[in-house]
């Protein structure tokens, strides 16, 4: 009796398998049989990656052609891309405004998956050598969202200032995006963002003090604007700044006679706008040289505690407030400071440029020609928004980041970028 009460437990036992068996069966066919178009394989990406690849025709936004042949230069690709990119029924088509992020992150979980960040480090390299940014924006929402999207990793950092003077809509749509991740945070004291002024530095500075006392892990610092976009990904980011051990990368170099009444002249805030006050300013604390630069670095934690503690420092950061543009000056200044962590001497042999620094890429109106090739969008105060035909000379660069990209203008340069960064992304981890 025994004999057969454990042959029916057998029995039981087996059907229960072969059920389990049968529905694992059903439902591989349904994903993978019955519903072949919904997952795409991307060659050289692992199965457990593939699903963070971005497709090639997503959104259709290329209509005719692939990201792959226009990075390649493909000239009948190109000549469609231009003619779709100046078609303004095709660049609406694409445009999404604040509502419809608001709308998009009631449910985090949903527009994390459907946007398709990565919610985790993708290496263990990557992931011990965690960065820290600054993203000062005003408008453009829908740039401010694929900016985040691209350089989003669950180990960084990110302070988000929003001007003050920015539509409500604009920062209501950002705090909706930044509550969806935890380590993607609002600035402390937000300041009111005047062209030129000081509170563009302290924008910055106020993201620094803010993302210093949030962590002690971060190892380096990048600021960014809205209009910046990714030439790397995190981990071609993460190698360069290891190589440099410790230094900073930025623009420094001697500031031209043409520039010296930046700094020389008093300038006040009045009625939003700055103004000359007449008054010849005082000279720099301790005779400082004072170095032409740009407002974009990569900065090491230490100067970032320069930044903040170094009395030295602060002295020169209040000299510098009544200044023309001290963004474009202090950062380089301090740079070649004497024991400011990172820092290079002051000597002229030491000066770097924008194309030598590795921050960001910008094309002046002025330069096009002789040091870098004709810009294929268009110009915004001399400055090139970049189209498609730009991307595949700024793959070749070493700068980390360029400015200036838009939605709103070319849709599918942006596209086939964040295209190119994830997959190279994937496949690098893969690979490694």
């Amino acid at each position: 009796m025994a004999l057969f009460t454990r042959l029916g437990h057998g029995r039981r036992f087996t059907n229960v398998i072969l059920r389990v068996i049968a529905i694992v069966a059903l439902l591989w066919t349904v994903v993978f049989v019955i519903s072949p178009t919904e997952i795409e394989w991307v060659p050289t990406l692992s199965w457990s990656n593939r699903w963070l690849a971005y497709k090639e025709y997503e959104g259709n936004v290329e209509d005719a052609c692939n990201c792959s042949s226009l990075l390649q230069g493909d000239i009948d690709c190109m000549e469609n891309a231009k003619l779709l990119s100046i078609s303004k029924d095709f660049r609406k088509k694409f445009l999404r405004k604040e509502d419809n992020y608001i709308n998009a992150t009631v449910n985090c979980r949903n527009f994390q998956t459907r946007k398709k960040y990565t919610m985790f480090p993708l290496s263990k390299e990557e992931e011990d050598f965690p960065l820290a940014y600054s993203i000062v924006v005003h408008h453009k929402i829908q740039n401010f969202e694929h900016l985040l999207r691209a350089i989003y990793a669950p180990q960084n950092l990110y302070c988000v200032h929003v001007d003050k003077k920015a539509s409500l809509a604009f920062l209501e749509a950002v705090m909706s995006i930044t509550f969806c991740f935890p380590n993607v945070f609002m600035v402390s004291r937000p300041v009111d963002v005047v062209y030129a002024g000081w509170p563009r530095v302290q924008a910055d500075i106020n993201c620094m003090a803010d993302l210093f006392n949030v962590s002690t892990k971060w190892k380096y610092f990048i600021n960014l604007c809205g209009q910046d976009f990714p030439l790397k990904t995190n981990l071609e980011m993460v190698r360069s700044l290891k190589m440099l051990k410790g230094a900073n990368s930025m623009e420094t170099e001697k500031m031209a006679g043409g520039k010296r009444w930046r700094v020389e002249a008093a300038h006040h805030i009045v009625d939003g706008q700055l103004k000359a006050t007449g008054e010849k300013k005082a000279p720099t604390p301790f005779n400082l040289p004072v170095m032409s630069g740009n407002a974009y670095i990569l900065a090491s934690r230490g100067y970032v505690q320069s930044v903040l503690q170094d009395q030295r420092v602060q002295q020169l950061i209040e000299w510098a407030k009544d200044s023309y543009s001290p963004d474009e000056f202090l950062w380089a200044t301090i740079q070649r400071m004497p024991g400011v962590p990172g820092s290079s001497p002051p000597d002229a042999k030491y000066d770097l440029t924008d194309m030598n620094a590795r921050a960001r890429m910008v094309k002046w109106q002025w330069h096009e020609g002789p040091v870098y090739p004709m810009c294929s969008g268009h110009h915004v105060r001399s400055v090139c928004v970049y189209g498609i035909g730009d991307l595949q000379w700024l793959l070749e660069q070493h700068h980390f980041f360029a400015n200036k990209f838009d939605l709103a203008a070319d849709p599918i340069a942006i596209h086939c970028l964040e295209w190119y960064l994830r997959h190279k992304a994937l496949t690098d981890v893969d690979q490694w």
